[in-house]
């Protein structure tokens, strides 16, 4: 059931408004009825009473495994906003009967992990299909080509999935946002923890994944271990969806670094991780795989102990959003534990929807401007913030170290070592990624 909001919300006024403006109170006149004045824009104004989502993720390709827990929370996000349940019934701005009085739908795309695949499924649901706002992920290189293509039809995109600095960085756009942290922040947060256990003046060899999002995430690396008093043996790019690491690996194993770091994410992750394990480099060698999940722990088993890593989300989180979600999400599939990508795209999911409610329009500009500088601690991370500068969500980063084989179980893959207060693994408008954000323009 749909809870009794405490506060009143720009819908509520909305409401009134129209109820006075039919009464003749007196203060109230004017505001019913404003969305109605704006000009079309994008997919605005919506036909009829459903406003239609899309969910664009990788349903094949190395992060299907991630893009299938993402539609699960995606699917599930709907329901809520329709019928009640989960975080619908906790905040004060959603009312758990749908968005402005319509009901949501959906459809679906699937990105196959490439950029121009996932820029035609976009298109798709934005001529065809009407979506008012899309979302979805897990590349890099997928987000950013959906997030420029939104840019120009002017319809949201809430980004689930995606790590490179350059999101919200010198691809940031206007009608782009980010809840995840970006490779600039897991530097931050993974460096300090890293060098304390394994020493200072270690030498590293990186292998990274080849595209925007490896290229950041070592660039990041590099610069916050040299902080560290670390050096840089060498950086080598190795081709997204990589079956084979073998020779990549013999050459880390031969250049006398005392620690490896894979910057491989999803499948790719898992299997260069385990062939590394299975390599016996480990025995020389410490590694490190800055960016973790669920699924891509799952399928590395027992290769995963004692990594360290960060991850988006985890359901060990102990806090009265996280244990929600994850009794909601383990409600609606059986008892599956919801990885990191999942809260992603549900929490997103719901902040546009929030941010809908509180302009009393679907107007995309309106809809921009609630949610630049919005402050919310809603979503299990602590108090956070959607900086307007650079749409980048400020927030605290979980650090966390794989569990032996033996200790896995009911979907809990990792000790979560510490949470990495926003405070320090932020950075000013002016400076790292966001100094080179020019977000364009809301009409």
């Amino acid at each position: 059931m749909a809870h009794e909001k405490q506060n009143p919300t720009r819908r509520d006024v909305v409401k009134m408004a129209g109820a006075a403006s039919a009464t003749g109170i007196a203060g109230l006149t004017g505001t019913a009825g404003a969305q109605d004045d704006y000009p079309p824009l994008g997919n605005y104004p919506i036909q009829g009473n459903t406003a239609t989502l899309g969910f664009n993720v990788p349903q094949s390709g190395p992060y299907s495994s991630e893009g299938k827990d993402e539609l699960r929370a995606y699917e599930l996000a709907v329901k809520h906003l329709n019928n009640g349940g989960g975080w619908v019934d906790d905040w004060s701005d959603l009312s758990g009967n749908g968005v402005l009085d319509k009901q949501l739908d959906y459809v679906t795309g699937d990105t196959a992990t490439d950029a121009d695949q996932a820029r035609k499924s976009a298109q798709r649901m934005v001529s065809r299909d009407k979506a008012i706002m899309v979302t979805g992920g897990s590349s890099s290189a997928v987000a950013i080509a959906v997030q420029e293509l939104c840019q120009r039809e002017k319809v949201l995109f809430m980004a689930c999935l995606t790590h490179s600095n350059d999101t919200t960085g010198k691809s940031c756009a206007r009608y782009g946002f980010r809840e995840m942290f970006n490779a600039y922040m897991t530097g931050q947060a993974l460096a300090p923890v890293v060098s304390e256990e394994y020493g200072k003046n270690k030498n590293f060899y990186q292998l990274y994944a080849d595209y925007t999002w490896g290229q950041t995430q070592q660039a990041s690396m590099n610069k916050f271990f040299k902080e560290q008093g670390w050096s840089q043996v060498a950086s080598v790019a190795t081709p997204l969806g990589t079956k084979d690491y073998s020779s990549y690996l013999s050459k880390a194993a031969n250049s006398n670094a005392d620690v490896l770091f894979l910057n491989h994410y999803g499948l790719d992750g898992a299997n260069s991780l385990t062939q590394a394990r299975n390599m016996g480099i480990d025995q020389d060698m410490e590694i490190v795989m800055p960016l973790y999940n669920r699924p891509m722990a799952q399928a590395a088993g027992g290769a995963i102990e004692n990594i360290y890593g960060t991850v988006a989300w985890d359901s060990q989180i102990d806090n009265e959003p996280s244990n929600s979600f994850t009794e909601a999400f383990g409600d609606e599939y059986d008892g599956r534990t919801p990885s990191g990508p999942a809260q992603l795209a549900y929490s997103q999911t719901l902040q546009y929807a929030a941010a809908v409610e509180r302009a009393g329009t679907f107007y995309p500009p309106e809809v921009i401007r609630q949610l630049e500088g919005h402050q919310y601690g809603n979503l299990g991370m602590d108090q956070e913030l959607m900086r307007k500068c650079d749409h980048q969500a400020q927030r605290a980063v979980p650090v966390v170290k794989g569990l032996p084989k033996s200790e896995q179980e009911a979907g809990t893959f990792f000790e979560l070592v510490q949470m990495t207060p926003k405070a320090k693994v932020g950075y000013e408008c002016n400076s790292g990624p966001a100094g080179q954000c020019s977000l364009g323009s809301y009409e």
